[in-house]
């Protein structure tokens, strides 16, 4: 009996490597067909955090972004922005695009930026958005699962985080993943 263990114990040894090479083959095969642009979101179909930020400088006192407003009843879009990032100087533009394409409200939510330096920013650029709510700290930010600014969300009218963008928005981006979701959802 001990003979034929051992020939079974050497014939197993040989397949050994052999099989975890093809697991890790496997895991490599899976790894790279994933899309790193498309990172998950745990907060997708989750109500928005509670937040209460104040108003930008310059603006209303009452324009800065709350929990309470995004629970309207219509879609809304968050976009996270911060006037050091300079992908939200590319974005800009096209962030204007979609306010007027969408019909849909856009607030911004100025992230760990200098309120001068954002007012300027909006003064140079335009200003696309309904209500500006300054997240001096960041912590509404790490809240809504910030990686990094820019970053865009879409709210249904009940409060809840319906899509993320992560980086900023391209023309594309806008025409085949964003304008078709808000028509979507707005059952369009």
């Amino acid at each position: 009996m001990s003979e034929q263990n051992s020939v079974w114990r050497a014939r197993l040894t040989r397949f050994v490597p052999l099989a975890v090479f093809a697991l890790l083959a496997s895991a490599l095969y899976v790894g790279l067909s994933l899309n790193p642009k498309e990172i998950p979101s745990a907060l997708i179909d989750k109500p928005v955090p509670q937040f209460d930020l104040p108003a930008l400088v310059g603006r209303d006192a009452d324009s800065g972004l709350s929990t309470a407003d995004l629970h309207t009843g219509d879609l809304a879009i968050v976009n996270v922005w911060a006037s050091w990032c300079v992908p939200c100087r590319v974005e800009h533009p096209l962030l204007k695009r979609l306010a007027a394409q969408s019909g849909v409200p856009v607030h911004g939510l100025n992230y760990k930026d200098r309120p001068d330096n954002a007012r300027a920013f909006l003064d140079e650029l335009g200003d696309p958005f309904v209500r500006v709510g300054v997240d001096a700290s960041g912590r509404a930010g790490i809240d809504w699962g910030v990686y990094g600014v820019p970053e865009t969300f879409i709210i249904s009218g009940e409060g809840t985080i319906l899509h993320k963008h992560i980086g900023p928005l391209t023309d594309q981006a806008i025409d085949s993943i964003l304008l078709p979701f808000l028509a979507e959802a707005q059952g369009k």
